[in-house]
């Protein structure tokens, strides 16, 4: 996260918030965001948000994730919102929304995650 200038920028009831920047960390060889970058941020909020929901004795794994990428983005930042489709006992699948400074919808995102026992 820190390498690529992931910040948490809001945490609400239903949704936790964080922005990315857009430069020579996250550009593709054509000085576009990668979608790698984008699917980087999906998981670090969406898995983030998820242990938010489960117990001390719980933890959050991501099982499986797939990103449409809708924009590309040349600079600035994104900003990403995690909010829960279904939070459940043994899985929860969020959806990650990403865009850019301008508000246009850059990349969308599911993310699928485990619940398992905390080791200790």
């Amino acid at each position: 996260m820190e390498a690529l200038g992931i910040v948490f920028t809001e945490i609400g009831e239903d949704f936790v918030r964080g922005t990315m920047p857009v430069d020579a960390r996250t550009h593709q060889p054509y000085g576009l965001l990668h979608g790698g970058a984008s699917v980087l941020l999906a998981e670090t909020l969406g898995s983030s948000a998820g242990n938010l929901c489960v117990a001390d004795d719980a933890m959050c794994v991501g099982i499986e994730i797939n990103a449409n990428h809708l924009a590309g983005v040349r600079e600035g930042f994104v900003t990403g919102t995690a909010r829960p489709l279904h939070v459940g006992r043994s899985t929860q699948v969020w959806e990650i929304r990403i865009e850019d400074d301008r508000g246009r919808l850059a990349c969308v995102s599911r993310l699928t995650l485990a619940v398992v026992p905390r080791r200790a």
